[in-house]
């Protein structure tokens, strides 16, 4: 382990050793600098726990057996990391490249007020995922929910003339995917961490938000890249991470004001209903577990909209109804 390692990278697994054996052996073979490693193994049996502790003895551990969130569980090991950068990392991603190198590189060129630099993403194909993100208003997350609107891929495309670090591929954004980013640790401390109110998204949007908002900037090297498996988790539980995703994002683009929130949650609604009876014919024109499951995320979903329970909450209750 490194006295003062430049980089701390944190990943928080699900029991899901599927996950986290490739994505440790990528760290392993490329990242090669000053780096610490703290996974947080969330709701591990011992098995699993003693298994990866043997074969990862230069990871460090945290055991959290609570029921958390992604920003709760990432926190717990950025209070104990010592890195001057933090790079997050989800456990369904794989390295084949010096990642870490490439972007505290990007570092040493950028202006001092950057404060995130983000890999380019790719699917396991080897097509994009994410680069970069643009500008998420409220209006553009309702389109979303009536599935008028997708967001962008490419957050690069059109700006390789203009844009003032454009000849290393390396751009300005807005946003980031909480799948794989670095920050400066000071600023990440700053800004007081994860939001732990967004129990399941958007706390990655929130994070970049309140960055630009504070003044720093974010940016996007489109020349080093990931792989990010992405929907590898099961869906059972989704009948109750859905609604709590649906209330953190209600949550965060409506935080304007309470009229904005009620106009949107409003919008929402209206929206989550039309897919809860459309589900409904389906599952039974076609009884099957699939079918019942996705009436069930759009129903709870729908019922929640205008609950006072947090996201937290909402997952706890109906994850009891599961």
């Amino acid at each position: 382990m490194e006295a003062h390692p430049r980089v701390s990278i944190v990943i928080v697994c699900m029991n899901r050793l599927d996950n986290l054996y490739p994505c440790l052996q990528g760290i392993e073979r490329y990242c090669t600098g000053e780096c610490e490693t703290i996974v947080v193994a969330y709701q591990f049996d011992n098995d699993n726990l003693t298994r990866v502790k043997e074969d990862f003895p230069w990871v460090r551990f945290i055991v959290s057996s609570a029921t958390r969130g992604f920003s709760e569980n990432n926190n717990l090991a950025l209070s104990i990391a010592r890195g001057e950068y933090c790079f997050i990392l989800n456990d369904d991603t794989l390295i084949n490249e010096d990642v870490t190198g490439h972007l505290l590189q990007d570092f040493s060129v950028l202006p001092e007020r950057t404060a995130i630099v983000s890999p380019r993403i790719n699917n396991p194909d080897g097509s994009l995922q994410l680069c970069g993100r643009p500008k998420y208003p409220s209006y553009k997350y309702l389109l979303q929910q009536w599935h008028l609107y997708s967001e962008p891929t490419d957050d690069t495309l059109g700006r390789t003339s203009d844009a003032e670090f454009a000849k290393r591929r390396l751009f300005s954004t807005s946003n980031i995917t909480g799948a794989a980013f670095m920050i400066r640790t000071a600023v990440f401390r700053e800004l007081g961490w994860f939001d732990e109110r967004y129990f399941f998204t958007p706390e990655d949007i929130a994070l970049s938000t309140l960055a630009r908002e504070k003044g720093y900037l974010v940016y996007v090297d489109a020349d080093t890249s990931l792989i990010h498996k992405w929907k590898t988790t099961a869906s059972r539980l989704a009948p109750a991470v859905r609604p709590a995703a649906v209330k953190g994002s209600l949550l965060f683009f409506g935080r304007k004001s309470r009229a904005s929130l009620f106009m949107l949650s409003i919008g929402v609604w209206l929206a989550e209903s039309a897919k809860r009876s459309k589900s409904y014919i389906l599952m039974k024109l076609r009884p099957s577990t699939e079918n019942r499951t996705k009436h069930l995320v759009f129903k709870n979903i729908s019922n929640s909209i205008f609950s006072n329970k947090s996201p937290k909450e909402l997952f706890l209750y109906f994850k009891e109804e599961l």
